[in-house]
């Protein structure tokens, strides 16, 4: 593994995708003095403070301000091209020195309104949704297993790193609109889950993925943070959560 700054104290490392979306910058605002995050964002960036900003009082210049205590290291990728996900994970590692926690959160939801048949939107859209929500997901955790992960159990199990993959009722619903191609692509995040599960569980690294109804429409945004950050905490593998408004 690679060495680089140790995290701050006990804070847990996080490699976060789409943390420019509602899901990721919420993550971040809430816990960049929590988590040391790796924040890997397209043309949005999450609304917090990061590497590329240092704050100083200007009544105090030699005073500590809060928002410095920020770990939040963005980098900006494409993650479906090629080599990105390396670049990524040796980014990540040089930083922090390990990942704890794996949110694969960045997706893709095109919808077609004419349905399958109806026109080739479904069809074209299918191989770039399907590289995103279940291609990115597959190869981070793949190769953070093969670049850490599979050469340190005890300390996977000390601690309790993880992965979370971010899904959708979509998955295992069928909902008007559209959906269909996007549907199927976290059908298949679902199944990649438990497959994961069932394979790190020997090197001691959990897997679960939530699987929220549309937010901030339906569902807080906060309650799916929440979701996530008791996965991290807790013990449990293998599971697809639902998170709905009650």
């Amino acid at each position: 593994m690679s060495t680089g700054e140790p995290a701050r104290g006990d804070r847990r490392v996080c490699l976060l995708t789409g943390a420019g979306g509602t899901l990721g910058d919420a993550f971040c605002r809430a816990l960049y003095t929590t988590y040391d995050i790796v924040a890997v964002c397209g043309a949005r960036i999450p609304a917090t403070p990061s590497q590329h900003e240092w704050f100083v009082d200007p009544f105090d210049p030699q005073a500590d301000v809060p928002e410095n205590e920020s770990r939040v290291f963005l980098i900006r990728s494409d993650l479906t091209a090629p080599g990105e996900v390396e670049r990524v994970i040796d980014l990540a590692l040089a930083r922090f020195g390990g990942v704890d926690l794996l949110v694969n959160n960045a997706a893709s939801l095109r919808l077609h309104p004419q349905g399958l048949v109806d026109g080739d939107s479904a069809i074209d859209d299918f191989e770039s949704q399907f590289a995103l929500n279940v291609g990115v997901p597959l190869r981070l955790s793949a190769r953070l297993a093969q670049r850490g992960w599979m050469h340190d159990i005890d300390g996977n199990r000390a601690r309790n790193r993880n992965i979370v993959n971010v899904s959708s009722l979509s998955g295992s619903k069928v909902y008007p609109g559209g959906q269909a191609v996007y549907a199927a692509s976290k059908a298949a995040l679902n199944h990649l889950t438990r497959h994961l599960a069932a394979e790190f569980e020997e090197f001691g690294v959990r897997a679960n993925a939530v699987a929220p109804d549309s937010f901030p429409a339906r569902v807080p945004t906060e309650k799916v943070l929440q979701a996530i950050v008791e996965l991290d905490a807790g013990a449990m593998n293998g599971g697809v959560y639902s998170v709905v408004a009650n």
